[in-house]
């Protein structure tokens, strides 16, 4: 976009960022009863798929976060696409 543009008053705004595919797979873990998670969304945590605070650098992007009611075997999306995040819906096989 250039200066010229912007004072013209064309529309500046930038596309809303899309996340860090971590995986392209669900991530399969033993979630436990009443235990805090936080699921990462914007892609970019070491400890995949649990956030560690990486989205600071990626604006607009937060955890997911819940207390798990019962002892669980889930698979947790892996692309940062699933319309059920934290939980993994098949979406990464069309990315």
């Amino acid at each position: 976009m250039t200066r010229a543009s912007q004072a013209n008053g064309e529309n500046v705004s930038t596309p809303a960022e899309e996340p860090v595919i971590a995986q392209k797979g669900p991530y399969k873990v033993e979630l436990l009863a009443t235990y805090r998670y936080a699921w990462c969304a914007c892609g970019l945590s070491k400890w995949q798929p649990f956030c560690d605070g990486s989205h600071t650098s990626k604006p607009g992007f937060k955890p997911k976060v819940w207390i798990q009611e019962k002892d669980q075997t889930a698979f947790l999306c892996g692309c940062k696409h699933s319309a059920k995040f934290p939980f993994c819906d098949g979406t990464h096989k069309k990315l």
